[in-house]
């Protein structure tokens, strides 16, 4: 087994220290940062605003994914579509009350320009409510869009259209999105839009969000069977979309491909741009790759790989629309924070060995987990038709027996194993380690993200920054005021 428990205390007790530090500083200059020099060409404002932020996206996973195409396909010249943007940078993720952030804190930086406490949705630790970049896009009469692979109520999308003291009350999250006035809305959840009385509802009361919406002008679609009409939608110069096609997340991108049950972040994000561009005043748009995030959590190094690929996929569409509005255009690609402490390479093998993941099917977190039944013999052949671990070693199924163990005496180490089914853990566990990939972590990390930009003024991005100069830079482009909300 690769992860050593004395060194995961360590860290632990490492990451504690730090934290306290940044807590202190974080008091006394968090949300004073000054812009760094100015760079950008005053008064020239793009129409069109891409938002691309991958949640859990750092530096290891933009380069396993890279990696993974350039070795399975055999080109070694291949390059991420985020991997070729001229203005790159790196930011600094802290929270307030945090050197490690969660999505709420990291995305109320991102969409407000404000440091908050870890769990707080778009106000300030005192409860202030703050403006977010999509509100202050629709003053200026731009049509505005939230896309993510999540639930659309999860942490990072709530940011720029809610206003919450906890991420978790994702019910009045929902209901806030009925005021928000974005146009465009598409993910997953749908259990938090319909009444209790409907199968698979999260709510606690009969409010029927989703016929609101329809009430309020907006084309619908919901479930799985909607996609193909989503697909074929084609929108007037009055559309406005409101789309949730799973009860939950979306579907990991390494299952998603297999059975195309729902549309890809690529096929929704240029839908999104089909819709938004009628807008003769532009638009702002935000793109969250959020199951990223997810698969590093469970160590889920394929499942990582596929989600920054098909992230990648979707900027791609944003490029091609730049192709034709250089002079008005601008991407801007970001991370919430890197998950998993992901390390590319261990000890003296200086390799990744990527090809053996290239026969995985199936995600850890959504499927993995419930693949053993207490059938040893029969979880042996899943994984090897699976998650292409054919030939287990004697060491490796010793792992996995010994993980067998745990589940079959119902035993539970969270120490070890977080939430997670041991048994898939270990087996993850073992992929990775072929592949030569290794995890210091279930949870986020609290290392700097890699940016990078495309597109009018987004040289004013580059160079070394904390994630609120993102949304303060982008403001300031903007001509927008991200102020508290009245």
């Amino acid at each position: 087994m690769f992860r050593k428990k004395n060194f995961t205390t360590k860290v632990l007790v490492s990451i504690s220290l730090l934290t306290i530090t940044f807590i202190g500083i974080s008091k006394i200059s968090d949300n004073n940062i000054s812009l760094s020099e100015k760079s950008f060409i005053k008064g020239k404002a793009p129409k069109y605003v891409f938002y691309f932020i991958g949640d859990g996206l750092g530096a290891a996973q933009r380069q396993v994914g890279e990696y993974y195409v350039q070795e399975t396909t055999g080109n070694k010249e291949f390059k991420l579509n985020i991997n070729t943007l001229p203005h790159v940078g790196i930011n600094t993720t802290h929270s307030a009350d945090s050197l490690v952030t969660d999505s709420a804190a990291a995305g109320t930086a991102l969409a407000t320009g404000n440091k908050t406490n870890n769990g707080v949705i778009s106000q300030l630790p005192d409860g202030t409510n703050v403006k977010t970049l999509i509100e202050e896009a629709e003053t200026k009469g731009k049509a505005t869009g939230i896309v993510t692979t999540t639930r659309l109520t999860h942490a990072t999308p709530a940011t720029f259209a809610s206003h919450n003291v906890s991420r978790g009350n994702e019910n009045e999250i929902a209901v806030d999105y009925l005021d928000s006035g974005v146009d465009f809305f598409a993910g997953g959840g749908y259990r938090n839009f319909i009444p209790k009385s409907e199968e698979g509802s999260k709510r606690e009361d009969d409010r029927n969000l989703v016929k609101e919406f329809e009430d309020e002008g907006y084309k619908t679609f919901i479930g799985e069977e909607s996609s193909q009409d989503f697909i074929n939608f084609k929108p007037s110069d009055e559309s406005k979309v409101f789309a949730s096609f799973t009860s939950s997340h979306l579907p990991y991108e390494v299952e998603r491909k297999n059975t195309n049950e729902t549309p890809s972040l690529a096929q929704i994000t240029d839908k999104a741009i089909e819709n938004l561009s009628k807008d003769e005043d532009g638009f702002f748009l935000m793109v969250e790759g959020g199951r990223i995030d997810h698969a590093g959590h469970a160590n889920d190094i394929t499942g990582v790989i596929n989600d920054v690929i098909a992230f990648d996929e979707s900027v791609k569409q944003a490029l091609d629309f730049y192709k034709d509005h250089k002079d008005e255009t601008l991407i801007v690609v970001v991370g919430d924070h890197e998950t998993g402490g992901m390390g590319l390479g261990f000890g003296k093998n200086y390799f990744l060995n990527l090809d053996q993941l290239k026969d995985v099917k199936v995600s850890v977190e959504d499927t993995l987990q419930e693949a053993y039944n207490g059938n040893r013999e029969e979880y042996i052949k899943y994984i090897e038709d699976n998650f292409g671990l054919k030939d287990l070693t004697e060491e490796e199924l010793k792992e996995i027996y010994k993980a067998m163990d745990i589940v079959d005496n119902g035993q539970i180490d969270e120490k070890s194993y977080a939430e997670y089914n041991p048994v898939a853990i270990e087996t993850t566990h073992i992929l990775s380690k072929r592949a030569n990939a290794y995890w210091t972590s279930f949870a986020h990390s609290g290392t700097q993200i890699p940016m990078s930009a495309i597109g009018v003024n987004a040289e004013a991005f580059e160079g070394f920054k904390d994630n609120i100069e993102i949304a303060k830079t982008m403001a300031e482009i903007m001509n927008f005021k991200l102020t508290e909300v009245e």
